[in-house]
């Protein structure tokens, strides 16, 4: 079976929930399409296809099928020219003004009918063409959106005004006009379009921050590259010269500089501090940890939350019941003998029912929630994932390097010489340096210096060993630890253990406070596990586990069940749990698997995810409710005559405003 091949597509044009469903429709009926989502707040459509089936062209072909412009997958999204836009909203909202100062004039003088003519035909011709444009290429695929909504009602208004001022007394028309209402509904739309417009660009920072950090510089793998005081690194890779101090707030939102020695893991697009040091590249390119971050993020951006359904099932009905209702609305009124209510209420109806809220309400709070998500180190994969984690009622985490550390260090240094404890520990991280024994980088990294080695050689049943400075030094396992001899005589006993992370039990009270049950498991024996839970305050432990056991032990759980993990043996659990939860600091298997990955090794970061979660669904409710209240209110208020059309128009461009800007909040 063919692999599938995964896009984004850019598609310009679209204004409404009702444009995603044309779209997602046109593609998802395409031959070799699997999957299709297409997202309002980013202008993009990810889809999933076979290759061997439907090319790039035929996608792009479905797209202008629907009635929009596709672009290309590596194609940026173009951004709306704001200056352009605003020029047309000033020129609209002054015409309109101009309009409504001359309306007292409008029965002395017939003249004044012709001058709002006048100034009415450039605002619809030039600053509302956009409207116009749309609404015809719905019309030839036969659908309507908001564009639709918003032709028909001002085209009607128009049409009714020209004719009145043309043909006073045709068909006993009233005299009056509604050329101020044309001017000032498509200025209040254009004004909403331009704020809705400066705020999707707003959410769309944390895309922007990320790429502007993407090196410029190319490496090979392999390639030994110096990094300079005040450098951004290239690429990946492990430190092999020197020493620093490197900022990696881009990857796990900690503002504090990391110190990276001989040995230590960089990556690309994070910044060297004072020192210098040299490098191997490891990974370069779309490989490096940088670039699988814009992936996640861009993927999770373009994604939709299950909650989403609910506004895409209305808005598929949504504007050919709200076209329904205007017209009952103005037969209703002609019915009653009352044209001038008929033509307002049926343009009131169209305008006030434009559902541009209703589409940005879940993207825009996925788009800034990944986004902030991102800045704190906190990567997650969808808005899937986005919300069912704020659902989690149980909390699977595994001991080593979620609880702990996850790397060996030597924690006490008993003297049993004349030797200090830091010419112990020189002399044991010299030979160590030669051995990779697991053990030996912790014994490295805890000697101040080290001194050059010779005849280093590795004894069966007691370590290594190597002549330092003269002294023939072993290092060597022992019954109570690491055993330090020197010229045969043992001089100290190192204790080496993987320390518990200083904000593991911080971590696990709050995540108890959150309603929260919290089960350690690990394969490691259960003396050695029961003292970890204790220091951490954790009292359900099931250790000596295999990963069969941690998957099984998974399912078993009660309720919405979340795994944090970091190594490949995690991989089966992460992928059991309903959310999988990977330390960025683990193995690449573990966050391939993971629907949430966490750059920063803490478990706070959980808790940062949950309520990241909690409040992204709080403010996806938010928006819907006033997504929908502006429309269930103002229907049946338009409909009745009680609501003008200007006012319509204001009310509908808030309502796309209120929502990018709630979701906005999410930043914070």
């Amino acid at each position: 079976m063919t692999e599938l091949r995964r896009i984004a597509l850019p598609v310009r044009g679209m204004t409404c929930a009702s444009c995603v469903g044309h779209v997602e429709r046109e593609l998802a009926g395409t031959p070799g399409v699997a999957t299709v989502a297409v997202n309002l707040a980013t202008e993009k459509a990810t889809v999933s296809f076979d290759p061997s089936v439907v090319s790039l062209d035929a996608l792009r072909d479905a797209v202008t099928e629907a009635g929009y412009e596709p672009g290309y997958p590596d194609q940026e999204v173009e951004e709306i020219p704001l200056d352009d836009l605003r020029r047309k909203t000033i020129f609209a909202l002054v015409v309109a003004a101009a309009s409504m100062a001359l309306m007292p004039l409008m029965h002395r003088h017939r003249a004044v009918h012709f001058l709002l003519l006048a100034l009415t035909l450039p605002v619809m011709a030039w600053a509302g063409a956009r409207f116009y444009v749309r609404a015809w290429a719905s019309v030839k695929r036969r659908s309507a959106d908001m564009s639709t909504l918003v032709a028909l009602g001002t085209l009607s208004a128009m049409t009714y005004s020209v004719v009145v001022t043309v043909a006073p007394g045709w068909l006993g028309l009233p005299h009056d006009v509604y050329f101020e209402a044309v001017s000032g509904i498509l200025g209040l739309l254009l004004l909403g379009n331009l704020l809705e417009a400066r705020a999707k660009k707003r959410t769309r920072d944390a895309i922007a921050s990320l790429h502007a950090l993407r090196p410029q510089r190319d490496v090979a793998v392999g390639e030994r590259v110096l990094v300079k005081p005040g450098e951004h690194l290239p690429a990946d890779g492990v430190v092999v010269e020197g020493e620093s101090s490197v900022d990696e707030s881009m990857l796990t939102g900690e503002p504090m500089p990391v110190t990276k020695r001989l040995g230590d893991r960089v990556a690309a697009g994070t910044v060297n501090g004072a020192g210098a040091f040299t490098f191997e590249a490891t990974r370069v390119g779309s490989d490096t940890t940088l670039a699988r971050i814009i992936r996640l993020v861009e993927s999770a951006q373009g994604s939709k939350a299950p909650i989403q359904r609910l506004a895409d099932k209305i808005a598929a009905v949504f504007v050919p019941v709200v076209l329904g209702v205007a017209i009952l609305t103005a037969i209703g009124w002609l019915i009653r003998g009352d044209s001038t209510h008929a033509l307002l209420s049926f343009v009131t109806v169209l305008i006030i029912a434009c559902p541009c809220a209703m589409g940005l309400a879940t993207p825009t709070a996925i788009m800034v929630g990944t986004g902030a998500g991102a800045s704190r180190g906190i990567l997650i994969k969808g808005g899937e994932a986005l919300e069912t984690a704020h659902r989690i009622t149980t909390l699977v985490v595994d001991k080593t390097g979620t609880l702990t550390e996850g790397k060996p260090t030597v924690t006490e240094v008993k003297l049993l010489g004349a030797l200090s404890r830091d010419e112990v520990l020189r002399l044991a991280g010299s030979v160590e340096t030669r051995s990779e024994h697991p053990l030996a980088r912790a014994i490295v990294s805890a000697a101040a210096s080290t001194s050059e080695v010779t005849e280093f050689r590795t004894e069966t049943g007691r370590g290594v060993s190597g002549v330092v400075e003269g002294h023939r030094v072993t290092v060597g396992r022992g019954d109570a630890g690491v055993v330090v001899s020197v010229d045969g005589a043992d001089v100290a006993v190192l204790e080496i253990s993987d320390p518990v992370r200083p904000t593991s039990r911080e971590a696990v009270t709050a995540l108890r406070a959150l309603g929260i049950r919290v089960i350690m498991l690990t394969g490691d024996r259960r003396s050695t596990a029961e003292e970890i839970a204790r220091q951490v305050g954790i009292e359900v432990v099931h250790a000596g586990v295999s990963p069969e056991d941690k998957s099984r032990i998974v399912g078993e759980q009660p309720g919405v069940v979340a795994m944090v993990g970091d190594g490949i043996n995690d991989a089966p659990a992460l992928a059991r749990a309903h959310i999988g939860i990977a330390m960025g600091s683990g193995t690449d298997v573990a966050m391939e698997t993971a629907d949430i990955t966490l750059m920063r090794g803490d478990l706070r970061a959980v808790v940062d995810a949950i309520e990241l979660s909690r409040a992204t669904m709080r403010v996806i409710r938010q928006n819907l409710f006033w997504a929908f209240a502006y429309n269930v209110i103002g229907i049946p208020v338009a409909a009745l005559g009680l609501l003008n059309p200007l006012i319509a128009s204001g009310a509908m461009a808030l309502s796309s405003v209120t929502v990018v800007s709630n979701s906005l909040r999410l930043k914070r």
